[in-house]
């Protein structure tokens, strides 16, 4: 097994949870193999580095092994080299004034402290 259709290997390492999934990621220019864009049937082998769109971030692997049928979890890690960047380490989560639902306008006072917390003081 020397090479397979990109769409077959995304669903086989479980980058995308169905094959359909996998192949409409490619019609829609999520993925890319080697740095060109992939249709469904783009042959992938190992050595290749596939760039997929996967849930809101793009997964950059390498291909290490080629499958072409699903396995469990621990052997599809094995299948790829994932050299995706850690994301950015993410600021202190922001405190907001939350106010109770119908709770009517706010008052003066509480005027006041929305301003003050707005303008960062």
């Amino acid at each position: 097994m020397d090479s397979t259709r990109v769409d077959r290997w995304l669903w086989a390492v479980r980058l995308t949870k169905t094959r359909s999934d996998a192949a409409a990621a490619c019609r829609g220019g999520h993925v890319r193999v080697n740095d060109r864009p992939a249709k469904p049937a783009t042959s992938v082998s190992a050595g290749d580095e596939v760039r997929a769109r996967v849930g809101g971030t793009t997964r950059i692997v390498e291909v290490v092994r080629v499958i072409e049928k699903r396995v469990g979890a621990a052997i599809a890690v094995e299948c790829f080299i994932d050299r995706t960047p850690k994301p950015p380490p993410e600021a202190e989560v922001a405190v907001y004034a939350r106010r109770d639902r119908g709770a009517g306008r706010p008052t003066k006072r509480d005027r006041r402290i929305l301003d003050k917390f707005r303008s960062g003081h």
